[in-house]
């Protein structure tokens, strides 16, 4: 990648955006402009950028003016926005003509849509895993409990479950237990199903699959496993939490490790690169 100076952050919520902010500024890049957006990013991002600007979600036009009034030609996307969220968008103009131009509307097809958009003004989306590879681990990654037979064994069987509901653009987690799968992810997003998978193995034995899309662009929505993810898996009968090597952020890597061997749950990559 050629020398970048000048960096525009489309910041979501979560702890991402302040992930991309770090370690961008680590490999040097001068300025930060986030673009915010109203309900979702932590207004705690301002201190890590240089500027910030505050918009809805669905103000398509204010969000490319943001970065071309300030002269940003490449910019990345961190965080997302809740679903929820989505259906609550009263989107401008320009955004409802983004829409109505989609045949499919999922995140693949929305955000692929806004990337053009920001290029008609000039404006590249990139992806920001050049940044992040530092936190994002490879094949043999392993830590918390060692893991049992029968976790490989749902590992297995839940990574090959998990690609396939991506290639529907159903979901990214599954949850599963000796060879059964209780939950798909589907428009609620990640924790409620594994809040629904651990409800249905009983308080015990579920583990826990997350995987990047068939054919992933990397410019949108990089998988992540943080704190969250194991605070929520705390106590519910979870045992593991299996991620895909490579293609997973895994946030604030010391304390989640140590906060896995803390609550016994095997936390481990799977597949390779």
């Amino acid at each position: 990648m050629d020398r970048i100076k000048k960096l525009g952050i489309l910041a979501g919520n979560r702890d991402l955006p302040f992930v991309v902010a770090k370690e961008a500024r680590k490999a040097g890049i001068e300025q930060l402009v986030a673009v915010a957006f109203e309900g979702e990013t932590d207004p705690a991002l301002a201190a890590l950028v240089d500027e910030i600007v505050w918009i809805k979600v669905g103000q398509l036009t204010k969000m490319i003016r943001a970065l071309t009034d300030r002269g940003v030609e490449r910019c990345v996307m961190a965080g997302q926005v809740a679903p929820s969220n989505l259906f609550k968008v009263r989107p401008d103009i320009r955004g409802v003509m983004v829409l109505m131009r989609l045949k499919e509307r999922n995140a693949h097809t929305i955000f692929g849509a806004v990337g053009d958009e920001l290029a008609k003004e000039g404006v590249t989306l990139i992806s920001a895993v050049p940044w992040l590879t530092p936190v994002m681990p490879g094949e043999g990654f392993l830590a918390g409990a060692k893991p049992t037979q029968q976790i490989l064994d749902d590992a297995e069987y839940g990574f090959q479950i998990a690609k396939v509901i991506t290639k529907l653009e159903i979901g990214q987690t599954v949850v599963v237990k000796e060879g059964t799968t209780l939950a798909v992810e589907g428009w609620e997003g990640t924790d409620p199903c594994i809040l629904r998978g651990a409800e249905l193995s009983g308080g015990k034995g579920a583990v826990v699959i997350k995987v990047a899309r068939h054919n992933h662009d990397m410019r949108f929505d990089i998988p992540c496993v943080g704190m969250r993810t194991l605070e929520i898996c705390k106590g519910r009968g979870v045992n593991a939490i299996v991620f895909e090597a490579s293609k997973t952020l895994l946030l604030d890597q010391p304390q989640v490790c140590d906060f896995a061997k803390k609550i016994g749950i095997t936390l481990m990559s799977y597949g390779k690169a």
